[in-house]
């Protein structure tokens, strides 16, 4: 069971809050006897959710585990993917729609682990915001009105789809524009755009402005609590370094307990690790970390993705999910 956040709680979903803000260089732990542990290179996009994997770095959780690990940066799943199925990263943290979506384009990707999930009620980490001259007040408003969402065929537009489907609107309708987070406030702010869907921290600054007001939670309004973030490997990777795999495993599920329990401590990594203005992520909502995988919820994305043709044919989660 996914427990809930005890204070604040956030996104990711795919929060993208300093693009540039990490190298592509990485870190590695650096000092004890790096000789006698494994190398494992462990890539994140540079977003507030990817915090704990830094955060487990800085607390020797990984050498504890017997693990060298070095982290890489990728600017999204797009890059990331290919790296971990050529080899070049070992393990990735991404949202798990890419990881289905690569299992139907060929790459055999596994899920090892979950890593972070949207909240299953009250405030969530990520939402539609609109213009409050824009004619949005249901889900079923956006039909024929600009929406702008960080990818096309993402979690962020698949579940809008499914929200103004339910509402009884034309999802088809909808006209998804893709741009950056962090041009969207902007952007509808001119009426470039009627809605954007933000993470943190443009969802609070959106829907907290005079312009802009929220329309709704598209994560709970159709798979509440789902999962934003896991991570992955190859297959050939799981059969050639079983014991690195046992290792990693235990380390991520004390890393993300550790980050459950300690939010301040997951902030402060956040500071340091996206160049984050210290007020700005004292507010910051967070997700829950968990190392489990919502299982049902991954089968409800999956039939959502066959649904609106993002993939060819139905998932079997059997063959992508091995940590259940």
């Amino acid at each position: 069971m996914k427990h809930p956040f005890a204070g604040a709680a956030a996104v990711g979903t795919v929060l993208t809050f300093a693009l540039t803000a990490c190298g592509g260089g990485g870190t590695t732990g650096g000092g004890g006897n790096s000789e006698e542990l494994q190398p494992l290179t462990i890539g994140v996009i540079p977003i507030a959710p990817s915090a704990p994997v830094q955060l487990a770095l800085d607390e020797g959780i990984f050498e504890e585990h017997g693990l060298d690990v070095t982290i890489e940066t990728a600017q999204g799943g797009a890059a990331m993917l290919p790296a971990v199925s050529g080899g070049s990263m070992d393990i990735g943290v991404g949202n798990p729609l890419s990881v289905i979506l690569a299992k139907d384009q060929g790459l055999d990707m596994t899920i090892l682990s979950g890593f972070s999930s949207s909240m299953p009620e009250g405030e969530d980490i990520t939402g539609v915001a609109a213009g409050r001259d824009a004619g949005i007040a249901s889900w079923a408003d956006l039909a024929g009105k600009r929406v702008a969402v960080n990818t096309i065929n993402g979690q962020g537009d698949l579940t809008i789809k499914e929200a103004v489907s339910q509402d009884g609107g034309d999802p088809d309708a909808v006209n998804f524009v893709e741009m950056p987070f962090q041009d969207m406030p902007a952007q509808l702010e001119r009426g470039e755009i009627d809605a954007a869907w933000v993470p943190e921290p443009f969802l609070t600054q959106l829907i907290n402005g005079e312009q802009t007001e929220l329309v709704g939670y598209n994560y709970q309004d159709t798979v509440p609590g789902l999962d934003t973030m896991v991570t992955f490997s190859s297959t050939a990777f799981t059969e050639k370094s079983p014991e690195v795999l046992e290792n990693y495993n235990a380390a991520m599920e004390e890393a993300l307990q550790f980050a459950q329990e300690n939010p301040d401590r997951v902030r402060e990594t956040i500071v340091s690790f996206l160049n984050m203005p210290e007020d700005v992520a004292t507010d910051l909502r967070l997700e829950e970390f968990d190392a489990e995988v919502d299982r049902d919820e991954l089968e409800t994305l999956a039939e959502l993705m066959l649904k609106y043709d993002v993939i060819d044919s139905e998932a079997n989660l059997d063959e992508i999910v091995r940590a259940d």
